[in-house]
């Protein structure tokens, strides 16, 4: 199955980036205030790799899924643990900030 190029979003807190990732969230972390969140391993990488990761929140649930694309695919950042906390039943946060 292909991939199908979005060409609008529904969401009121989400942004389309259609070309220069970088200056987009450049400019996105300069005006809002807050949080902005990041799902999918390969945009993950992507920010990792233009340095505009502030912060990962790694959540671990006790399900064994088999197969899954991992977070790091490339060369894990050097990351360094600030904290870990108990958010649900079963499941544990762990915050990592660039190292």
């Amino acid at each position: 199955m292909g991939r199908v190029a979005l060409t609008e979003v529904s969401r009121p807190n989400a942004t389309l980036v259609e070309d220069d990732i970088e200056a987009v969230i450049r400019g996105l972390k300069a005006r809002l205030v807050g949080e902005m969140a990041v799902s999918g391993p390969d945009l993950a990488r992507s920010l990792t790799d233009l340095g505009l990761i502030d912060e990962y929140r790694l959540y671990f649930h006790p399900v064994v899924l088999g197969r899954g694309k991992p977070f790091f695919a490339g060369p894990r950042p050097p990351l360094r643990l600030v904290a870990t906390d108990h958010v649900g039943e079963g499941v544990i946060r762990l915050t990592y900030v660039p190292a």
